[in-house]
């Protein structure tokens, strides 16, 4: 099965930014649960620092996985962004 790997590094001065509006991390996991619902977030993970993340997307090609990150409240803050394409060997 093909996953689509996203590794997400904030940028530095951004987490102050995030705490300090209490509506921004509230709407980001409004995304992140309905992906979850949708079946096509397979796992999220974020850093102790809370600085990265790491989502594993299914059933979605690449460019469907750029289009949905984009849409985040966090995008903006985002200083990295990579995407790996996966094959699952078990």
């Amino acid at each position: 099965m093909n996953k689509i790997l996203v590794l997400i590094t904030l940028a530095d001065n951004s987490i102050d930014v995030i705490k300090s509006n209490a509506d921004l991390p509230k709407k980001e996991m409004e995304f992140v649960n309905k992906w979850k619902e949708e079946s096509i977030l397979e796992s999220f993970f974020i850093s102790v620092t809370k600085k990265d993340a790491v989502l594993i997307f299914k059933n979605i090609d690449e460019h469907k996985a750029k289009e949905l990150i984009e849409m985040l409240p966090y995008f903006p803050y985002m200083a990295r962004i990579d995407y790996h394409n996966l094959n699952q060997q078990f």
